[in-house]
């Protein structure tokens, strides 16, 4: 838990409020005993660092939360984020958006071209929201910044519905082969290759989730010039097949042979996606610390958009919704695979943690660059590397 006498120094930075020389140090305790901040900022080892250093470190964060707080304070406004104190925010900023969007930032600077940077989170985790606060920072910082999702890709409601004719275990959009693969790889590798001196205009596809009663369509596309920094994110971004073996034995909601044999064949799907992750320079995983939370939190704002007067599902509709999404690639078989055994830590941002078995033949490319583990709040709980 950060100390109280932290977050008092982290809102005065906030507000513009000048630090007295004992808040000045703290800060610098604290930057130099958490050593999260090692791994989040790819600094080896900061009590190697000269004095001057670490204050330039402190200088640029605060000036970054002074810049931001007030958008990303309407964007936790807009997007209904439940903090549990309103203070929340500031310390969000220090330990967790702004780290990251100056990691983003270095990356693509050291890479000299556009960063495509993977996202992987399931429904709730706050991968729309994370967006959001990364664009506005990222603009503090210089860079520009376009997000696109796996959902953009989706193929036409037409093609949907004949390959729904083929295979009718595909009830919804969202498993593995309703995405065009193809128009994903044009679109990734014209944001990678654009030319700095003169960009051409790219068509962005994007997807109406409303149309066709909330089966959903392709509506027209958004021209962007490009940007330094692409978000990719989706529910399984950088996913890879597992090998046959790991369906071998049941696991809830995967209860019956159609079952299997449904996750086998979106196992087999994800091999035409391995190219399409190719493009990613790293992969940032969304982790709840429990992923039945997905269906929680899908329960919740079903709740409340009923209550507001609109029509939803039933529960036992979302039930079945969420569970279908787990049939197709089950959390609890694919993340491991990812992030490798870890030990759990209390911490807001705990420090490292090292797998158990340090076997990489089973490990992910792109590689894993952060994990952030999901509180059932919906925030980021601890961050590390795997």
């Amino acid at each position: 838990m950060i100390e109280n006498q932290l977050i008092r120094i982290i809102e005065l930075i906030g507000h513009g409020d000048r630090l007295s020389e004992q808040d000045e140090n703290l800060l610098k305790q604290d930057l130099l005993a958490t050593n999260n901040h090692l791994q989040f900022t790819d600094i080896k080892d900061l009590h190697d660092l000269e004095v001057g250093e670490i204050d330039a470190i402190i200088h640029q964060r605060s000036h970054l939360l002074h810049l931001a707080f007030s958008g990303i304070s309407q964007v936790v406004t807009k997007q209904n984020i439940q903090l549990d104190h309103p203070s929340d925010v500031f310390t969000l900023l220090w330990y967790f958006w702004i780290p990251l969007a100056q990691k983003l930032a270095d990356q693509q600077q050291k890479l000299g071209r556009p960063l495509i940077q993977g996202l992987l989170g399931g429904q709730g985790t706050g991968k729309t929201t994370l967006g959001i606060i990364l664009n506005i920072l990222l603009k503090h910082l210089g860079k520009t910044f376009l997000s696109i999702s796996l959902d953009d890709l989706y193929k036409t409601y037409a093609d949907r519905q004949k390959l729904r004719e083929r295979r009718p275990d595909l009830i919804w959009r969202g498993p593995p082969n309703t995405h065009d693969v193809d128009l994903g790889l044009q679109i990734l590798q014209q944001l990678r290759d654009r030319n700095l001196d003169q960009p051409q205009p790219i068509a962005i596809p994007r997807f109406d989730k409303s149309l066709h009663n909330g089966a959903g369509d392709r509506i027209d596309p958004e021209i962007s010039y490009g940007a330094d920094i692409v978000l990719f994110e989706g529910w399984f971004v950088g996913m890879h097949p597992l090998p046959i073996s790991a369906f071998r034995n049941f696991i809830p909601p995967i209860l019956s042979e159609s079952d299997r044999e449904f996750a086998l064949e979106c196992n087999a799907n994800l091999y035409n996606y391995l190219p399409l992750w190719n493009y990613l320079d790293s992969l940032i995983v969304l982790v709840p610390k429990d992923y039945q939370y997905s269906l929680q939190w899908r329960l919740e704002a079903e709740h409340k958009l009923i209550a507001s007067g609109k029509t939803g599902m039933s529960d036992r509709e979302i039930t079945q919704f969420v569970e279908y999404f787990w049939k197709a690639l089950h959390p609890e078989l694919f993340l491991p695979r990812l992030l490798g055994n870890h030990a759990t830590s209390d911490r807001f941002l705990g420090d490292l943690i090292n797998p158990i078995n340090s076997d990489h033949i089973n490990r992910a490319y792109p590689p894993v660059d952060l994990a952030i583990e999901i509180s059932r709040s919906h925030l980021p709980k601890r961050i590390y590397r795997p």
